[in-house]
C-alpha cells in the first residue's frame, strides 16, 4: 500500500475525489495533505477525513527555501508518492528531480496543448472543439512531463471559461484516482523521459 501526500492550495475538490477512491478500496493511503495557504479548504476536507495536515507558508521565502521545507515535511511523513491537486506553486528543478517518477500533477487541458494558466479562456479563444484534463509526471519544465492519463470533454458554442472549467473538473474527479491507482500498483513508471506502462 503506497503512502501518498496530496498538495493543495484551494478547496481540494480533486483531493475529495482521491479520498473517496481510497475509501472505495484504491491501493493507496493518503498519509498527509499539505498546503502553502493557511486555512485552505483542502485542509479542512483532509481533517474531516482524519488525514494529517501541514501548512508551509511561502510568503517571503525563495522557491528553493520553500521547496526544502516541503521536501523535509514529505520525507518526515515517509510518503512514497506526491500528488499536486490545485497546488499553485511552481516547483524548483531540484525538487522536481528529487521526486522524479513519484510526483504527479493534474492539469486542465489535453497536454501538450495549453500548458500554464488561463487554460479554459485560451481554449475558447482558439475555437477548440474539445478540451479535457491530463495527469502527468512532474519534470522540471512546466506541464511538460509524460502523460499518464487523459479525458476529454466537448467545448460548447457560447461556453464561458467557468462553464468549461466545471465540465473539465467533473472528468478530473474520475481521471485523477484512476491515474494514481496505476502509479500505486506499479503499472506505470517514468523511464528516460517516457511514461512506461505495464
Amino acid at each position: 500500500m503506497k503512502k501518498v501526500a496530496v498538495l493543495v492550495s484551494g478547496r481540494g475538490s480533486n483531493l475529495g475525489a482521491l479520498i473517496a477512491a481510497q475509501r472505495n478500496g484504491a491501493p493507496y493511503e493518503i498519509a498527509l495533505v499539505l498546503s502553502n495557504i493557511e486555512g485552505a479548504g483542502g485542509l479542512a476536507r483532509a481533517e474531516a477525513a482524519g488525514i494529517a495536515t501541514h501548512t508551509i507558508p511561502h510568503m517571503g521565502k525563495s522557491r528553493e527555501a520553500f521547496d526544502a521545507e516541503l521536501d523535509a515535511a514529505l520525507r518526515a511523513a515517509n510518503v512514497d508518492l506526491v500528488c499536486l491537486a490545485g497546488f499553485m506553486r511552481i516547483l524548483s528543478d531540484g525538487f522536481a528531480r528529487a521526486w522524479e517518477g513519484k510526483l504527479i500533477n493534474i492539469h486542465p487541458s489535453l497536454l501538450p496543448a495549453y500548458k500554464g494558466t488561463r487554460v479554459h479562456a485560451r481554449v475558447i479563444e482558439a475555437g477548440e472543439a474539445q478540451s479535457g484534463a491530463s495527469v502527468h509526471f512532474v519534470v522540471p519544465e512546466l506541464d511538460a512531463g509524460p502523460v499518464i492519463a487523459q479525458a476529454s470533454v466537448p467545448v460548447h458554442p457560447g461556453d464561458t471559461p467557468e462553464a468549461l472549467a466545471a465540465r473539465v473538473l467533473e472528468v478530473e474527479h474520475t481521471l485523477y484516482p484512476a491515474a494514481l491507482r496505476l502509479l500505486a500498483e506499479d503499472k506505470v513508471r517514468l523511464e528516460k523521459g517516457l511514461a512506461i506502462f505495464g
